[in-house]
């Protein structure tokens, strides 16, 4: 049920009992599909009573060595070890997801077309996130990682120059997707938005150190547009900065 590398990994962080209940939940887990402890402690498979089994699984969760940093990090570091190169480009894509209830910000490693999950926190709102938290997601990612030539993607939502000039500024790579009334400007020409240039079905294009903002203070960035061929006008163009 788990390979042998997690469970060599795990057993130096879980006292045996506890490692039996780690492979008990995710066995459950894979079968029940659901995280609500009640649904969890009524099919643990445990000869004591269900109130019982609740407190079991609760205790369990609260257990300081399952927290992400004492046993998630080191464990995604590595895994990536066995798999990339230290010095190699690693790419990190940070994304916004909804999830019942929960409104929660993730940043992920992409590697063969696979992404690991690496950090993730709550938003205490609906909605977008804003630039601190956005930081606070990419620091504690860009510590582990720091040995891999990093390079950070994100769709409409991290479009913010400031990210951008913050990226830049932690010797990162980074590829934010931009929205179309987003204004940029060539040396010596004036400002225009993005849905202005003129572009076909499978044709790219790419803008050298532009301005993207007409805020004052910031870096030039590199401008990539690119429409993909046989695709609806809605979502004709994917523009990016770098």
């Amino acid at each position: 049920m788990m390979p042998s590398f997690y469970q060599k990994y795990l057993e130096r962080y879980l006292k045996p009992a506890q490692l039996i209940t780690l492979k008990m939940l995710v066995w459950l887990l894979q079968s029940q599909k659901n995280v609500r402890i009640e649904r969890l402690a009524a099919n643990l498979p445990l000869p004591i009573l269900e109130t019982s089994r609740r407190r079991h699984i609760q205790r369990f969760l609260s257990l300081e060595s399952l927290s992400i940093l004492a046993m998630w990090f080191p464990l995604i570091r590595e895994i990536l070890s066995h798999q990339i190169k230290a010095g190699n480009q690693l790419i990190i894509a940070v994304d916004r997801t909804q999830w019942q209830e929960n409104n929660v910000l993730l940043a992920s490693a992409i590697y063969q077309k696979r992404d690991f999950p690496i950090f993730w926190t709550l938003l205490d709102k609906k909605g977008a996130c804003n630039l601190a938290k956005q930081k606070q997601l990419l620091r504690p990612v860009i510590r582990l990682l720091r040995k891999y030539k990093l390079v950070v993607i994100g769709d409409r939502e991290f479009h913010s120059i400031e990210l951008a000039q913050w990226l830049q500024r932690q010797h990162l790579g980074f590829v934010l997707r931009q929205k179309c009334d987003t204004t940029f400007r060539e040396k010596r020409q004036p400002f225009q938005p993005l849905s202005s240039i003129p572009i076909e079905p499978g044709i790219g294009l790419f803008y050298s150190q532009i301005s993207l903002t007409q805020k004052k203070g910031f870096s030039c960035f590199n401008l990539a547009i690119y429409w993909k061929k046989n695709i609806k006008v809605s979502k004709k163009k994917n523009l990016g900065i770098y």
